[in-house]
């Protein structure tokens, strides 16, 4: 059981997270802008999901093992950044369609925030730095508070983020009224994250 002390320190901390701009944010803040609500949630789901796998991961001990490999994390890094241009180009494309034309579907959107999340491997090392000043072995088993404070993590990303994202969808189909910027917006976007990923250490 966690202890409603180590509990109040970790809540602040966690939703200062949440709230900090990154990744996962400008790629839900992209799909809102693009494709709508339904997608700007569905890419929050991804990016939770992907960073419940990294807490996972992380608490049963992996990241020593997977540290072992560092080639692995470059290969993981590289094929986000291919996944990442994928979806600039496939924007900057459907800029040339009508403005009606919709955007990526909710099952896609969920896609790429799923393996936006897990190519970004600094995640692990995050989760291995942050989670385990507030896991208290005397309080019960280590992997079940890892677990207990990752979810609360993701759920708490999920919901920030999918708010940015359905934000975005409501104010990108109003400010702009063509399909053609917002395709702009989103492709740039995807593009900046993808050099990010790409000259990150």
């Amino acid at each position: 059981m966690i202890d409603p002390v180590v509990l109040l320190a970790f809540v602040p901390a966690a939703l200062a997270l949440n709230v900090t701009p990154g990744p996962d944010m400008m790629l839900c803040l992209a799909q809102g802008m693009r494709s709508g609500r339904a997608s700007a949630w569905a890419a929050s789901s991804g990016v939770s999901a992907g960073a419940f796998v990294h807490v996972t991961i992380a608490g049963l001990g992996l990241g020593a093992v997977v540290a072992a490999f560092p080639w692995a994390f470059t290969a993981i890094r590289w094929i986000g950044v291919a996944y990442l241009l994928y979806l600039a180009v496939q924007a900057f494309r459907s800029s040339r369609v009508k403005a009606g034309a919709k955007g990526m579907s909710p099952m896609r959107a969920f896609r790429a925030g799923l393996f936006t999340n897990l190519s970004n491997f600094k995640v692990i090392w995050f989760v291995l730095a942050f989670i385990p000043q507030f896991v208290v072995p005397e309080a019960g088993p280590v992997f079940l508070q890892f677990l207990a404070f990752g979810g609360m993590i993701a759920v708490g990303g999920f919901f920030v983020n999918g708010l940015v994202g359905a934000y975005a969808g409501t104010f990108g189909a109003k400010l702009v009224g063509s399909s053609k910027v917002l395709g702009y917006i989103t492709g740039t976007i995807y593009a900046a994250l993808a050099v990010r990923l790409a000259v990150m250490e």
